[in-house]
């Protein structure tokens, strides 16, 4: 717990600075902690990085986390970052047969999921700090929220367990503990924030967040349990590695768009 608690503090004063002050660092932060989480799940894999795959695997994941505000970079290729990603499909296929299957087309289909997997989260976290910073802490502070009911809701009271086959220490208790937190603050934010939403929606959509976020969760953890990967990395002490950590934010931030609360 020690360890945890001092990675924590340590993560958090070099993220949240950089997070506050937004424009290109924060971009290039999140480019960085992207690439990291794709390297973890092309790793489940035994996918590598440094491989071709691994190479057009990185360069769609950017491709596709370009932000609209920047998009008018690729006017002078003429061409869309969409058109650049499927031009990356194709690539992608056609390795396998330059390596005469020793790069398979189910391979392909793990490197392009996980290329969305993380891109589709990460882009728009790029896309809430573009247009608002108090729900970039909103989304943060309701996933802490989140984690910390479920964990210390679940070890006082859990009973039933909520999915032994995917996660074994999780509880139905500590499920709703998560969101009964979630919620509280949510309610917070709506008195001390300018959310410019009702209070009725915003704890509506925090429920759905919050279960959300657990779901995505529970995908990372069903995604370790198949590659009898224990964690995805070891680049946090006591916490794993990014994907450990922002598994739940890659459900939620997306979806905060797709609720249109901004």
């Amino acid at each position: 717990m020690k360890q945890r608690i001092i990675t924590a503090v340590v993560a958090a004063a070099i993220f949240l600075p950089i997070v506050i002050y937004g424009g290109l660092p924060f971009v290039a932060m999140t480019y960085l902690i992207a690439a990291i989480a794709l390297f973890e799940a092309l790793r489940m894999r035994r996918l590598k990085l440094y491989s071709v795959p691994g190479i057009l695997a990185l360069a769609m994941l950017w491709v596709f986390m370009v932000p609209a505000q920047y998009e008018k970079l690729f006017d002078g290729l003429k061409y869309t970052k969409m058109e650049l990603f499927i031009f990356g499909v194709l690539l992608l296929l056609a390795y396998t047969v330059i390596t005469k299957n020793r790069f398979t087309f189910e391979e392909v289909g793990f490197t392009l999921l996980s290329v969305l997997y993380v891109g589709i989260g990460f882009y728009f976290f790029i896309e809430t700090r573009d247009e608002s910073l108090t729900f970039v802490f909103y989304s943060l502070f309701i996933i802490w929220a989140t984690d910390s009911g479920a964990y210390f809701i679940g070890r006082a009271i859990g009973k039933q367990k909520l999915w032994p086959e995917i996660s074994p220490n999780k509880t139905i208790q500590g499920f709703f503990g998560g969101i009964a937190s979630a919620l509280v603050v949510a309610v917070l934010f709506s008195v001390f924030a300018d959310m410019d939403v009702s209070v009725l929606l915003l704890i509506i959509a925090t429920a759905f967040l919050s279960v959300f976020g657990q779901v995505g969760d529970l995908v990372e953890s069903a995604m370790k349990r198949h590659y009898n990967v224990k964690d995805s990395g070891r680049i946090l002490p006591g916490h794993g590695g990014m994907l450990d950590r922002f598994d739940s934010l890659l459900f939620v931030w997306p979806l905060i768009h797709l609720f249109h609360l901004l």
